[in-house]
């Protein structure tokens, strides 16, 4: 797949399910005002990723927020197993620490295999964090925190999407994320 079509399929699964499906609050108003940045890594490996993580915290830091709030750093062909993915989180962390950035900038993670601990693999509950592409979200604390304010019972947001997907069931989520919604 190019990088066209990556950011292209990665658009409709924030439209359909991270948004349509109301899972994060937040963004639709970052995308409605098309300050979200679409960053496709073509890295193969950890080390390769996480140079494009570097270079795209720095971008994103040094962005006028008015501009671009957030960043999606798409890597279809690097950590495509989860516990490789899990285990380069790490990684991510210190990378923010050692840019300084580490309060300033978070990065909250997806991945098509997405399991949280505690669960099976097939749980629907998984999916709240299933994105099409493994890929790194970098987002701005100071967004994050005006918008939490603006947001009743945030720490309802959890429980509700496991709600949300459970009415919807795999079928539901599948036809969410169908190309063809016919």
């Amino acid at each position: 797949m190019n990088e066209t079509e990556v950011i292209q399929t990665t658009r409709q699964w924030l439209e359909r399910a991270v948004i349509g499906l109301n899972l994060c609050p937040f963004a639709k108003a970052a995308y409605g005002k098309q300050r979200v940045r679409f960053t496709v890594s073509a890295a193969t490996n950890d080390e390769a990723l996480l140079d494009d993580l570097i270079l795209a915290l720095q971008d994103l830091h040094a962005a006028d927020p008015s501009q671009c709030e957030t960043t999606l750093l798409i890597h279809p062909a690097a950590l495509t197993d989860f516990l490789d993915y899990n285990d380069f989180l790490d990684a991510a962390d210190a990378a923010l620490d050692a840019l300084g950035l580490t309060g300033v900038i978070q990065v909250a993670s997806f991945h098509p295999q997405y399991q949280f601990a505690g669960t099976e693999p097939e749980d629907i509950e998984n999916c709240t964090n299933r994105s099409p592409y493994p890929l790194l979200h970098l987002l701005r604390e100071d967004s994050i925190e005006k918008a939490v304010q603006t947001y009743p019972d945030v720490d309802d947001i959890p429980q509700r999407n496991i709600e949300t997907l459970q009415r919807l069931g795999p079928a539901g989520w599948a036809r969410c994320l169908a190309t063809d919604k016919t």
